[in-house]
């Protein structure tokens, strides 16, 4: 996705070889019209995979995944990091490590909003090593729903997480594939 890849090289700020900052139009600060593209771009790519609900992860990969539950027009549902006096009981629970944050988290979602008869598609901001992609996909598989497919608005190729989705039988569709953040410049694979 062109627009997308030209925001990361125009307002992307690169920390180290391994890290990419875009907090001023992803997970910080939101550029809804560019959200609103890649939401289209989503549901473009399965309009026909009779999807019936999206699923992303608190908090960044909330604004791409609304914009493509609006235009599939399904409901969106996000997987909670934090505990909640009103989530305690009867919830999927998977442990996944945050690359960006270097920790454990423990994601939930209420069991009264996926069941067996779903066809869910997993929206995430960035893939690295692909911890929070699986874990949400081991939610949607507990819960006896079907994974239709992946969507990663920012991929880090250098990393595997790609490989281990697709490895695992995933569809996966990145929209912008970085190869190298190395020396401060940012490289993406093309298409």
């Amino acid at each position: 996705m062109k627009a997308l890849q030209n925001k990361i090289i125009t307002e992307g700020i690169v920390l180290s070889d391994q890290v990419l900052k875009v907090d001023s139009f992803l997970n910080h600060q939101v550029d809804p019209e560019l959200m609103l593209g890649i939401g289209q771009t989503f549901a473009a790519l399965y309009a026909d995979m009779g999807v019936t609900k999206v699923l992303t992860l608190e908090s960044s990969g909330i604004a791409p995944a609304i914009m493509t539950a609006l235009i599939l027009k399904v409901p969106l549902i996000f997987a909670r990091k934090q505990k909640s006096l009103t989530l305690k009981d009867n919830l999927y629970v998977e442990t996944v490590y945050s690359f960006t944050k270097q920790q454990q988290n423990e994601i939930t979602i209420s069991k009264k909003f996926l069941s067996a008869n779903e066809k869910v598609l997993i929206i995430d901001d960035f893939l690295a090593y692909g911890e929070a992609a699986v874990g949400m996909a081991r939610i949607v598989e507990s819960a006896g729903a079907e994974v239709a497919g992946i969507g990663i608005v920012i991929e880090k190729s250098f990393q595997n997480g790609a490989n281990k989705l697709k490895e695992a039988g995933y569809r996966v569709d990145s929209l912008a594939r970085i190869m190298s953040l190395s020396a401060g410049k940012i490289e993406f694979l093309e298409e």
